[in-house]
């Protein structure tokens, strides 16, 4: 799960600092190009402080540019590959990944929930006559946690009044024909979700993408991050799944309890 804030001395909280962050995190997967009014909108700015801070991003070489429009460049890069290189919970989950490919020629995934997303922190490396993993789950993608298998376990996971307060008044955007945008039925999916420790999403953030997902739990039985397996509608159905690709993740999570 994602971390608690940490709490700071209003004294030792650099505003330019946070506002430089929202105008870097402004830029995503459905808006890669941006203008400074488009910036200014997403990251909750005035356009002139949208505009200096794009500038000085641009000169510092996280950002390029044709002038008017901005988008990130390569050098952002640098802050997810020293976490993944350093960072525990990847190092750790990447052999059962590995091992759960190897076994099932199927794609495996370990996420995290950060705030409204979750994101995919270690994926299965690629083995002979291994499908493919769809598009956008690439490591270190951020999904909406409304439409994912893991993001709903790690939302079954929080205290209900949590889980409650998460769901009030937010919107759940339609992402394909089959996105559960209800709050009444998407809080009787968590429900359930909340009982059978697994859930499986269909087709609901990706059309052609199924998923399977159980909660990573460490020795304290807090759900840290979630393991789940793409896989084909077939082999998710109800009956070959319990007998087939659910024990497996079960048992992973199992023995990685110790080690979380």
């Amino acid at each position: 799960m994602s971390k608690e804030p940490h709490q700071i001395a209003k004294a030792d909280f650099i505003e330019g600092m946070a506002k430089g962050m929202a105008v870097l995190e402004s830029f995503d997967t459905e808006r890669q190009r941006l203008n400074a009014t488009q910036a200014a909108e997403r990251a909750g700015l005035t356009r002139a402080a949208a505009r200096r801070h794009l500038l000085t991003l641009a000169y510092l070489g996280y950002l390029d540019t044709d002038g008017s429009h901005y988008w990130l460049s390569a050098k952002v890069l640098r802050f997810s590959g020293s976490y993944l290189a350093s960072a525990r919970l990847p190092r750790l989950l990447q052999p059962t990944l590995n091992r759960l490919a190897a076994l099932t020629r199927e794609s495996f995934s370990a996420v995290v929930l950060d705030g409204d997303e979750v994101v995919i922190v270690a994926r299965s490396a690629s083995v002979g006559g291994q499908r493919l993993m769809a598009y956008g789950l690439h490591l270190g993608a951020r999904l909406p946690v409304h439409a994912t298998s893991t993001g709903r376990v790690l939302l079954a996971a929080l205290p209900r009044t949590e889980f409650s307060a998460w769901l009030k008044g937010r919107e759940l955007p339609r992402l394909t024909p089959l996105t559960t945008v209800d709050h009444k039925a998407f809080r009787a999916i968590v429900t359930q979700v909340r009982v059978d420790d697994f859930a499986v999403a269909s087709e609901e953030h990706e059309l052609g993408v199924h998923a399977l997902a159980v909660p990573l739990r460490n020795m304290q039985g807090k759900a840290v991050a979630a393991l789940n397996v793409v896989a084909s509608p077939e082999r998710l159905a109800p009956a070959m799944m319990r007998k087939d690709l659910l024990p497996l993740l079960l048992d992973a999570a199992r023995e990685l309890r110790p080690l979380l």
